[in-house]
């Protein structure tokens, strides 16, 4: 039961970084409390939007190109398809503070954007009932990543390596001595030269970290529109709409293709932090949410005519500053490796996050632009 790294929490992160160490010779344990792509985490929801022109930090874009690089790599292993370039339309009146931030990551990395007036966005999208003093930013090479069939994809292929994987079983405890880890699980004792964290939204069950992580509960909700437009893969992009008045923003997706699984529909969400999450769901608030979906539905769509007929939720884990954190943890002799706050969007970085935990376990440090995101950001 001696490995030379142990990962805690097989999900979006865990998976393709059990990947990357088995790939570079590691001996690796991954052990998750669930199954592999589970209800419980972040990554449920059938897709996640990918894209460069980031809005929340331009130092993202670099790593985004790697993960992209990523994403390709690991289609062309294994012949699944886990991209699909539908392009993304950012939506928001002038002046707007996202389409300013996609803007500038665009200019700062030379990033292919296309601006579309009004008209001709109605006619590209008809899908669309939007303000005429609306703006819209196109971007060509964004598009969706599929999130369950990528985590089931990275841990078999983990296993292909060599590393093990296992499931339904809860660690309760672990400690860092002077050259090695422990884990103590429900069901045995291991041991590890490293140990990686990618706990997801049960970090702070694992780590007596000192920064403040708030876990939120998040809607999402799939419509069959009844019109006769096409809202599917070809006939409309992913999207990311301002509502005036209202904090974050609305996004979505056209619907999925059948290889990609249920529910079937146009699904959308509201990209700001819910309320904390609580392992009782409060029916209140789901009334409350779905009603704002379909309040949103009605306002910017064309004559869908009909209301969410599926809603689920998923967990966020939020950091202070909505920014993830990958690092060492302080004073473990370089033997701890933590990757949590993803604050609802990180998905898409699972391959590039993968390769920069796997060089902080194995080499102690990375080349790879990680540095805003370590925890030395924050005053502890």
């Amino acid at each position: 039961m001696v490995y030379d790294v142990i990962v805690i929490g097989v999900g979006s992160m865990g998976s393709a970084t059990c990947e990357q160490l088995a790939s570079r010779g590691a001996k690796v344990l991954g052990i998750e409390q669930f199954g592999i792509s589970h209800e419980n985490g972040s990554h449920t929801g059938q897709s996640r939007i990918i894209r460069k022109a980031y809005f929340e930090h331009s130092d993202y874009v670099p790593l985004l190109h790697k993960s992209y690089e990523g994403w390709r790599a690991l289609e062309k292993a294994t012949s699944i398809q886990f991209y699909w370039q539908t392009g993304l339309s950012y939506f928001g009146p002038e002046h707007d503070e996202m389409l300013q931030s996609v803007q500038k990551s665009a200019d700062l990395y030379n990033l292919k954007i296309e601006h579309k007036e009004y008209d001709q966005y109605t006619k590209l999208w008809p899908q669309f009932s939007v303000p005429k003093d609306y703006q819209c930013i196109f971007e060509p090479e964004a598009g969706f990543v599929t999130p369950e069939r990528g985590i089931k994809t990275y841990t078999e292929f983990a296993k292909q390596k060599g590393a093990e994987i296992h499931i339904n079983e809860q660690v309760l405890h672990w400690e860092s001595h002077s050259n090695f880890v422990t884990v103590t699980t429900n069901l045995r004792t291991y041991q590890a030269s490293r140990i990686i964290f990618t706990s997801g939204a049960f970090t702070d069950q694992l780590l007596a970290l000192k920064v403040k992580l708030k876990v939120t509960r998040q809607y999402l909700g799939w419509v069959n529109p009844n019109n006769n437009l096409k809202y599917n893969v070809g006939n409309m992009p992913c999207w990311l709409m301002t509502d005036e008045g209202k904090e974050g923003a609305f996004y979505g997706f056209p619907q999925m293709p059948e290889v990609v699984g249920g529910p079937q529909g146009m699904k959308f969400g509201y990209h700001h932090p819910g309320e904390i999450f609580d392992e009782v769901e409060d029916k209140e608030i789901l009334v409350k949410e779905e009603a704002r979906l379909n309040e949103f539905l009605r306002q910017y769509f064309t004559k869908v005519n009909r209301k969410i007929e599926t809603i689920k939720s998923c967990k966020y884990t939020y950091t202070p500053d909505e920014h993830f954190i990958v690092d060492l943890l302080p004073d473990m002799s370089e033997r701890v490796v933590i990757a949590c706050g993803f604050s609802g969007h990180g998905f898409k970085f699972s391959p590039v996050i993968g390769e920069a935990l796997a060089d902080l376990a194995l080499e102690g440090g990375s080349d790879l632009p990680i540095g805003f995101l370590g925890l030395g950001r924050f005053s502890l």
